[in-house]
This record gives C-alpha cells, sequence and structure tokens, in this order.
C-alpha cells in the first residue's frame, strides 16, 4: 500500500486537534477533543499505541492482526484516562479512531466515533464504518435523513469514544479481503461532514495521485465552509511487482507530528511529518481569506504560465539508535505508553509485546507507590494543616473570649435592670457574658425607652462607667417612683376630697327631709284641732 495524509488546523480553530498516520501497512486518522489542550494530546497518544501495527504484521495471522488492533485501542483508552488524571487540565479529553492496516491481503478495520472510512472500489465508492454519534442513531431509527443530519444542531454530539468518559470504549473490528486498486479514504468529520459523498467520489475516481487528491479534499473542505480541523488520508492497494518498490517513510500528521521521535521509534524507522496544505497561511483568518478569493481571469489571449507550487518543506525523523549515533540525544518516553529497547536493539511501543506490558506493569506499580506516597504526604500536611487551623481557632477563640471580659453591658434578667461582663453572644454555644451586679431597679417600672434599650443591650469599656450608667437610671428611676407617689397621693388626696363633699352633700339633703317632715306633722295636728272644735 502506498499512502499519504493532509490535516490542516482549518479556518477557525487555533490549533490541530486530528492526527494522523499514513504508511505502507497502516493508516490511521483521530479527531481529539476536549478543549486546548486535551485534544491533540488524546490524538496523539492514540497514534502512538496504533504505529507498533505498521511493523507487526501478527506472522499473517488476520484473527491475531484483529485482536491485536482492538487491544492497541483500548491501550490508547487506558492511556487517555490516565493521562487524564494525572492531569486535571486535561480532565474530559478524548479522541476518535478510524484505522485500517493491511495483513495478508486483508483490510482489518478498527472504529470508534464519527470520522470515516470509505472504500472506492471499481468506480464505486463505499462507507466502510457507521458513525458513533447521536444523528445517526436518529438516521438509523428513521427519525431523520441524511440531508437534515448535515445541518443537525446536535451533528457534533459523538456517542462512543475513547478517553476520560464512562462509555464503552471497545471498537467496532471489521475484516474484508483486499484488492489491487482499491483506493481508502480515512478524514475526519471536518470533511466528510461539509463534503457530499459524490463529491468525495468524484475526486477519488479523477485524482490520481493520491497526495494531489488529498490535497484537493482538503482545499474543498475548507471552501465548503468547514469549521473544524480538516484530515484526509489515502491509501492504495497495488499488486506486489516483481521488483519490489522502495519503502515508503510512514508520514505523521496533524498533532501527532510533534511527537515524531517517539512514532520512529515504535515502528523503529524513519517518519516523515506530512506535507501542509498547499496555499495554506500562518493564521486561519489569513487561510479563510485565501481560500474565498476568487480565481484570477487571465486573458485567453496570452495565458500566463502555471506554476507549481513549491512542494512545502518535510521533517524527517530517524530512530533513537540512529539519533544517538549522530550525537543526538534520544527521547524514549512517549509520555503514555513506555517504549522498550528489545535485545536486537529495535525499540517498540506494542502493547501486546509481553517486554511492553512488562514495563507497562511497572510504570502502574510505580505510579500507585507514588499515589500512595503523595496519598501520606497529604494526610500529613492535612493534618498539620488541621492542627493550625485549630490553634489558630483556639487562639482567635481564647482572644475574643479575653476581650470579652473587658466589656460591660446593661441588661434585664428577671426583670431586674442587671450589670453583665462580657459582651451579649455566644460561639459555639459558649455565652460570652454572665452577670456581675443585680440591682433593686425593676425593668417594668421604667419608661419604655429605657426597657428597649436594655432589650439591647447598653454597653460600656469599664464596670465602672456601667454603674455611672445605673446612678443615672436609678435617679431618673427614682424621680418617676416620686411623680407616681405624687400622683398618687393626689389621686387619693382627691378622692377623699370627694367623699367628703358627697359626705356633706347627703348631710344637707337629710336634714332637708327632716325638716319637710317636722313641717308636715305640724298642719297634720291643726287640721285636728280644728275638726275637735266644730264637734
Amino acid at each position: 500500500m502506498r499512502s499519504t495524509t493532509v490535516s490542516d488546523v482549518g479556518t477557525v480553530r487555533s490549533n490541530n486537534q486530528d492526527s494522523s498516520f499514513a504508511g505502507e501497512h497502516l493508516v490511521a486518522i483521530c479527531d481529539g477533543m476536549g478543549g486546548h489542550a486535551g485534544g491533540d494530546t488524546a490524538s496523539t497518544i492514540a497514534v502512538r499505541s496504533l504505529a507498533h501495527i505498521e511493523t507487526d504484521s501478527a506472522q499473517g495471522d488476520i484473527a491475531q492482526a484483529a485482536h491485536m488492533m482492538e487491544n492497541s485501542v483500548l491501550a490508547a483508552h487506558d492511556a487517555i484516562v490516565g493521562k487524564a488524571k494525572r492531569e486535571r487540565k486535561l480532565a474530559g479529553m478524548g479522541t476518535t479512531i478510524t484505522a485500517i492496516s493491511l495483513i495478508s491481503n486483508y483490510w482489518v478495520l478498527t472504529h470508534i466515533g464519527d470520522s470515516r472510512a470509505y472504500l472506492l472500489r471499481g468506480g464505486r465508492l463505499e462507507r466502510l464504518t457507521s458513525d458513533h454519534s447521536y444523528v445517526q442513531h436518529l438516521i438509523d431509527t428513521k427519525r431523520i435523513s441524511e440531508a437534515e443530519a448535515r445541518n443537525h444542531p446536535q451533528r457534533n454530539v459523538v456517542m462512543r469514544v475513547l478517553g476520560d468518559f464512562d462509555i464503552d470504549a471497545h471498537p467496532d473490528v471489521a475484516i474484508r479481503r483486499a484488492q489491487a486498486g482499491d483506493r481508502l479514504l480515512l478524514c475526519s468529520d471536518g470533511l466528510c461532514g461539509v463534503l457530499e459523498s459524490s463529491t468525495i467520489e468524484e475526486a477519488l475516481q479523477t485524482l490520481h495521485d493520491a497526495q494531489d487528491c488529498a490535497q484537493k479534499l482538503v482545499g474543498m473542505a475548507l471552501k465548503a465552509g468547514s469549521t473544524d480541523n480538516v484530515t484526509a488520508v489515502i491509501g492504495d492497494a497495488f499488486a506486489r511487482p516483481q521488483n519490489p518498490l522502495e519503502d515508503q517513510t510512514p508520514l505523521v500528521g496533524g498533532a501527532a507530528s510533534a511527537s515524531m521521535a517517539a512514532i520512529a521509534d515504535i515502528v523503529n524507522r524513519p517518519v516523515a511529518s506530512a506535507p501542509a496544505l498547499m496555499y495554506a497561511k500562518n493564521s486561519p483568518a489569513q487561510r479563510a481569506a485565501e481560500l474565498a478569493k476568487p480565481a484570477p481571469v487571465v486573458p485567453t489571449a496570452a495565458p500566463a504560465p502555471v506554476q507549481p507550487p513549491e512542494p512545502p518543506e518535510q521533517t524527517v525523523v530517524q530512530p533513537s539508535e540512529v539519533r544517538a549515533k549522530e550525537d543526538e540525544i534520544p527521547d524514549l518516553d512517549t509520555g503514555e505508553i513506555p517504549v522498550v529497547q528489545k535485545s536486537d536493539g529495535r525499540f517498540t511501543a506494542d502493547p501486546n509485546d509481553p517486554e511492553v506490558v512488562d514495563a507497562i506493569h511497572l510504570e502502574h506499580a510505580q505510579a500507585r507507590k507514588a499515589d500512595r506516597s503523595r496519598r501520606f504526604r497529604n494526610r500529613v500536611v492535612g493534618g498539620v494543616v488541621a492542627a493550625i487551623v485549630l490553634a489558630a481557632l483556639f487562639i482567635g477563640a481564647w482572644a475574643a473570649y479575653a476581650w470579652s471580659q473587658t466589656q460591660y453591658y446593661l441588661g434585664s434578667e428577671n426583670n431586674t435592670v442587671t450589670v453583665f461582663q462580657g459582651v451579649p453572644t455566644n460561639i459555639f454555644g459558649i455565652e460570652l457574658f454572665h452577670a456581675v451586679k443585680k440591682t433593686d431597679i425593676k425593668t417594668s417600672e421604667l419608661p419604655e425607652q429605657w426597657q428597649d434599650r436594655l432589650q439591647t443591650a447598653i454597653t460600656f469599656n469599664s464596670y465602672d462607667d456601667a454603674m455611672d450608667h445605673v446612678q443615672l437610671i436609678r435617679q431618673q428611676w427614682q424621680e418617676l417612683q416620686a411623680k407616681n407617689e405624687q400622683e398618687a397621693q393626689a389621686k387619693k388626696d382627691a378622692a377623699k376630697k370627694a367623699a367628703q363633699n358627697a359626705q356633706k352633700d347627703a348631710d344637707k339633703n337629710a336634714d332637708k327631709s327632716a325638716n319637710n317632715a317636722d313641717n308636715g306633722n305640724a298642719g297634720d295636728n291643726a287640721d285636728d284641732n280644728a275638726k275637735s272644735g266644730a264637734n
């Protein structure tokens, strides 16, 4: 197989979260997600986990190759989850994976997410993968059509991916016999999400050069308005010639191109960065302007000579053993899956290799040990901090209590004006006051304004000030008592006088009644005498 890849950041995004790999036996596309730093990290981990398949043919055993690819995907998932747990800024990162290997004349496909794989065979385009997305679920259940899915508001919702999510990470695996003349296209949704299948099919059929075809597809996706990173990987299968062709240098595109040294060690051969998009500019805005620019109109009478664009610069990175010979410091650490140097001098990060498995177990054991040490340190530090906090609280409480005992206030207790030491409050249920002097002044006998003030407490900075205020209250209380007594005596005198007047009036009325009675008796006697004389 001869393959190539082109990956572009696009016209909107500031960083490329896609990663791609194009080799003789493996092609892969990984579309990362999870914030500015997470998506590119996740997709790079996925490519690193798959890269060993380029040089590991599984001894031609198709079933073993399929199992190896599935294990590599699951190893990528574990590595992504582990890195997200170690670096919380990467929490929530994930990636899709669509990868196809050519083993013993068979295509072995593994897929999870919404990146896609297409096969052009005999002039007919066939889609090899089904999107693990919400809109694909709606299509499968016949709720919406393919055309409606293209503009659905939830078209970017992915239901199955690798990464820091509580979802099934097992990929779809399929095996299919390969034929000479087969052309594969693996692409991120930044491409297939905006281009019709007929457009993709036409480009794959008419552009025989794989690099030209990849450039064309990515460019058309950007012109069609793609707002995502756009990546295409094309692989062409051919019959093995009698004279072997020169080996193809594997190409690494997108975010993973920043980790080519680790990938070169994994495949134990040179790797090169993928060619850049031919008209790529320095910023998304410039690329958008370039894409929107109409083609210049050239007079037919004097056609301008077409200058082929200069091929973009590519970086080639050698494996560690070559770099070491050239006095370069080898960097064997991928940061996720350990790279092991075998007895034959070859470096590998194949998660199926027993030595790599042992290295992974060792890393996990060391990580657990470090985690236990970290938790112990955290407990010690937490205990010290808790002790300091408790001590500070105790000192603060003691200081608050000590200060409170320098304060005094007047209040009412059992209807008596009382001097209290402290402040009228409590801390954690502990009262910061107590009565030090009870007076003989009855609160209920004071004016209402004094009763209200005593209810809310009258505070002082010293006991003497409080007692001075008690004397003021006492003076007013005594004045009020004297006034009340005077008023009571006046009322008593008035009542007595009123009673005396009433008695006098009663006596006068009695005398008058007696006089009237005497006069009546005298008249009666005169009448009787007159009657007697007449007889």
